[in-house]
């Protein structure tokens, strides 16, 4: 837990939150913005995160329970890499869109009918891109079961992927963060009320 607590105040320090008025890819408009891209410029907290992850996963599903790590370019994408690595775990990725040229495959890697894998990915929203990555293995005969995120936004996608029969783990969501902030006076109450009415809208 303190790791998380850190992790928080790390994010908030280093601009990779932000709060006042953003609009997002989607044209939607947000109280916050988190780019977890800048993560890795700041190797330690990298790592730190990292293994976090790999002890949270191993603790709640075991590192046995599935073959390969998969995740979506780009932003899952560097995480799953390197917790690949400190996992020996194969990895594997879905692409947004097949290729238009070559083998035109959804699903980069090797992989076999009946893979069990994990999914990667750095922040959680509505779980759109998520859901879509998930047919494609399963169209591909690849068993999914668990999805971990760093971030949740808190914006649909835990029902969204439940749907599915995927649970959503987080290291943190939006309100823990936020909270977490206001308590150590780094953020006003009133930042702290857009964003809960931002997760409840």
């Amino acid at each position: 837990m303190e790791f998380v607590k850190e992790f928080a105040i790390f994010l908030h320090q280093n601009g990779i939150i932000k709060f006042g008025e953003f609009t997002l890819a989607s044209g939607k408009k947000s109280s916050y913005y988190v780019d977890l891209r800048l993560v890795p410029s700041y190797p330690l907290e990298f790592r730190k995160m990292v293994k976090y992850l790999e002890n949270d996963i191993a603790q709640n599903i075991g590192l046995d329970e599935f073959d390969s790590i998969v995740s979506v370019p780009t932003g899952g994408l560097v995480i799953a890499s390197a917790l690949a690595i400190e996992t020996v775990k194969s990895l594997i990725y879905v692409r947004n869109k097949p290729k238009d040229y070559g083998t035109s495959k959804s699903v980069e890697g090797k992989i076999h009918d009946g893979m069990k894998v994990l999914m990667i990915d750095d922040v959680a929203t509505t779980g759109g891109s998520v859901a879509n990555a998930i047919k494609s293995l399963r169209e591909s005969n690849i068993s999914i079961k668990d999805v971990y995120v760093i971030v949740d936004r808190m914006e649909g996608a835990n029902d969204v992927l439940a749907k599915l029969g995927v649970k959503i783990h987080s290291v943190l969501s939006i309100l823990e963060i936020t909270e977490l902030l206001y308590e150590r006076n780094l953020i006003d109450h009133a930042i702290l009320e857009k964003v809960k009415m931002q997760i409840n809208r």
